[in-house]
């Protein structure tokens, strides 16, 4: 039986940009959620935001943020780039975790932050929205329940227009790790491993080019073929160099999964959902600083958080963040990522790399150092 006590929850956000604001915004309206603190190098984001939500405290410094006694939980929200010292701040102080992945852009800070959350016993789970969409579930289900057999063969392809990365890179000059498989094909990456629960990747072979976004310090495309323990084949495929004006606001995914009994076939690329218009739309992810084309033709619903209705954003990162406060207050089992799915799915995304740049095979897991003496 689940523990129903109910616990106050004191929560820290570092990092108030867009996806901070979403998570904030949830808080203010969760009942568990008791005070309030936040966190952003920029001040006006920080302050606007600690006036929407009425926040009790606001500062530019995370250090004093993650100091005060009323916390018990943290969202690190920051950019890729910038997670390791608040992260491990937060950890010895002994809060809660939820970190948007990556745990790190660095597989060595990454295993720091492993080891740290593991010896302080702290509960981190990684911000891998999608894991709660119903379709996923639903699949999810049917493979837990055996419904289409022994799983032997995965085949995931994932495209993206070009607004991600180039709103991603711009941000920093330490884009060596800022690539398609870690920043967002981790994503898809995930998922079918969360769908493959129990099978163990052995080896990746990889391949890269560039000729798109080699300007902006990134790849455009990465395809890699994984051979798990058991002999099971996955194939990982991404590109995120479509053009600006392709229809999807990020992500388009299919995945094919193969059983001795069956299989199941997932259509997610939100063609079924068209909207055609004489109105510009703007970009799907526009963090400050990028100004993106106009788009007249919308794939709807390809928004990974979700979708706005009446000033509010409705879908999967409103039930992620929710049910993570649910967790907290109550003690509920959740189908959140946890810190180790966050730490392999960045050594998984990095060996990817590895291959493609060594030509070669590598063989799983990698070792952090070596990770980043070649990648960088």
């Amino acid at each position: 039986m689940q523990d129903q006590t109910r616990n106050q929850i004191g929560l820290a956000i570092v990092g108030c940009g867009t996806i901070g604001r979403i998570r904030a915004k949830l808080a203010r309206d969760y009942p568990g959620v008791g005070w309030i603190g936040l966190c952003d190098v920029k001040s006006d984001i920080g302050k606007a935001l600690a006036e929407d939500v009425q926040a009790d405290f606001f500062t530019n410094d995370f250090r004093e943020l993650l100091a005060r006694p009323e916390i018990t939980a943290t969202i690190i929200a920051t950019d890729e780039n910038f997670h390791f010292d608040p992260t491990m701040l937060a950890v010895e102080k002994g809060h809660d975790l939820f970190i948007e992945k990556p745990l790190a852009t660095d597989a060595r800070q990454s295993a720091q932050i492993l080891a740290a959350i593991e010896a302080a016993g702290v509960d981190a789970v990684i911000g891998y929205t999608q894991r709660f969409r119903r379709r996923f579930l639903t699949v999810k289900e049917r493979l837990v329940t055996g419904q289409i057999g022994e799983v032997h063969t995965v085949v995931t392809r994932a495209l993206m227009n070009r607004m991600v990365p180039i709103a991603t890179v711009q941000r920093t000059q330490d884009r060596a790790t800022l690539t398609p498989m870690v920043v967002s094909g981790t994503h898809s990456l995930d998922m079918s491993l969360w769908l493959m629960e129990g099978k163990t990747p052995k080896t990746v072979y990889a391949k890269s080019n560039d000729r798109v976004l080699s300007k902006w310090g990134t790849k455009d495309s990465t395809l890699g073929l994984f051979e798990m323990d058991d002999g099971t084949l996955f194939s990982m495929n991404i590109s995120w160099a479509l053009p600006e004006v392709w229809p999807g606001a990020v992500y388009g995914l299919e995945i094919g999964i193969v059983g001795t009994e069956g299989v199941i076939d997932i259509e997610d690329t939100h063609r079924d959902l068209v909207m055609a218009t004489n109105f510009a739309q703007g970009a799907g992810y526009a963090p400050e600083g990028y100004k993106a084309p106009a788009r007249h033709v919308e794939f709807l619903t390809s928004y990974p958080p979700g979708d706005l209705y009446d000033g509010e954003l409705w879908g999967p990162m409103r039930e992620e963040t929710n049910a993570w406060y649910q967790r907290l207050y109550t003690g509920k089992r959740t189908p959140h990522a946890t810190a180790q799915d966050g730490h392999r799915n960045l050594l998984l995304t990095m060996a990817m790399d590895l291959s493609a740049k060594r030509g070669v095979p590598v063989d799983l897991p990698p070792d952090p150092d070596e990770l980043m003496a070649e990648l960088t």
